[in-house]
């Protein structure tokens, strides 16, 4: 296929049409409005349909019931948005509801800035909004990733029945990168294959076959078996479904955990410290959750390794998820920055040498 110079946020709402989702409800607000803007021409050139709901909160209820019918479904919004639209995930996710869902993290605190953070992890991976639940959860660190990922994202929803979130800082979204688009998927809703949608029943079918969409469960006991199939689901997601990537991490005696975009950052910085004869590397998770707990420890737990490093742009979000996977085995260290400043390869280069020095 033929490369293609792409912005980020058209790129994945083109991917997203590409596998198969013909419905998109959603709010503006940067930087991931040139998603809407996008869809807003792309879904009627495909027949699909694009639609500005007046909140957040209308956009993911309208989610809700797209995706009840078995159609494949997305939404967008940034950090503030899809806090607004924290009910409705979870009632997607108590419903067993498969869609796409997209978070172009902004910075933080409340309204904090229009640039880009990776704030939102706990709220993807811990659960934003109430009860026992988790959102499939990927963090792409370039664009061509983000548009990989989309075109299994879908297959992944309908197969373990679970919402999937885009944990994607800012960067993402708005830089422009060479991608390989793929071949548009023939999607059809198919009755056989999702007989949990509502696809139509009328008077005279089998009643076993009519479809209900619910997460009320008035009976205690009711909903106790309810979520006992949720976390057998998310059990088997935790089996098959981890992602990370290794960068040249077989004879570090550092190991730098990062995501996203500040994963890019820290291979570059591992290359020129490489160059200097420090032996360091990165451990990427791409899939935040499930988390690659079992993987990090191989990775981390080794003789070679002295230190690990976690570099993110919060307050050490993932950090908490980097000390469960290495339970005290390794001397283990922070370095980010709160709200949207970014760190330079300078200091993340400084913050090693330190950590070396200090072996």
């Amino acid at each position: 296929m033929a490369l293609t110079l792409m912005k980020g946020s058209e790129a994945i709402a083109e991917a997203a049409i590409r596998a198969g989702a013909r419905f998109f409800f959603g709010y503006p607000i940067t930087p991931q409005t040139e998603i809407p803007e996008y869809m807003s021409a792309r879904m009627p050139e495909v027949g699909g349909c694009f639609l500005q709901a007046e909140s957040e909160v209308a956009a993911i209820n309208m989610v809700y019931g797209a995706a009840s019918t078995g159609a494949r479904v997305i939404t967008s919004s940034s950090s503030p948005g899809v806090s607004l639209k924290q009910e409705g995930i979870s009632y997607c996710a108590g419903s067993r509801l498969p869609c796409v869902i997209l978070n172009v993290m902004r910075g933080g605190p409340g309204l904090g800035s229009i640039q880009a953070s990776q704030g939102d992890y706990f709220q993807g991976v811990k659960g934003g909004g109430n009860g026992d639940y988790h959102l499939l959860t990927y963090a792409p660190s370039s664009i061509q990733e983000a548009i990989d990922l989309m075109m299994i994202a879908y297959d992944k929803a309908e197969k373990y029945r679970m919402p999937v979130l885009f944990l994607a800082d800012g960067i993402i979204a708005q830089m422009m990168e060479p991608v390989e688009m793929p071949d548009m998927v023939d999607f059809k809703v198919d009755p056989e294959k999702k007989p949990w949608a509502c696809t139509g029943w009328k008077p005279g079918d089998d009643p076993e076959k009519r479809a209900v969409i619910n997460s009320l469960f008035i009976n205690t006991e009711d909903l106790t078996v309810h979520n006992a199939v949720l976390q057998e689901v998310y059990a088997e997601a935790r089996a098959n479904e981890q992602r990370w990537e290794n960068y040249k991490t077989d004879d570090a005696e550092i190991v730098v955990t990062a995501f996203g975009t500040v994963a890019r950052i820290v291979k570059t910085v591992v290359d020129e410290l490489r160059e200097q004869g420090v032996k360091v590397g990165l451990f990427r998770p791409i899939a935040v959750w499930p988390y690659p707990y079992k993987a990090l420890a191989e990775t981390a737990l080794r003789d070679s390794v002295k230190a690990v490093l976690d570099v993110e742009v919060n307050e050490g979000q993932m950090l908490e998820d980097v000390k469960l996977a290495l339970e005290g085995g390794k001397p283990t260290h922070f370095f980010g920055h709160c709200g949207s400043q970014f760190p330079t390869t300078d200091e993340i280069k400084e913050k090693i040498l330190a950590i070396k020095e200090g072996m």
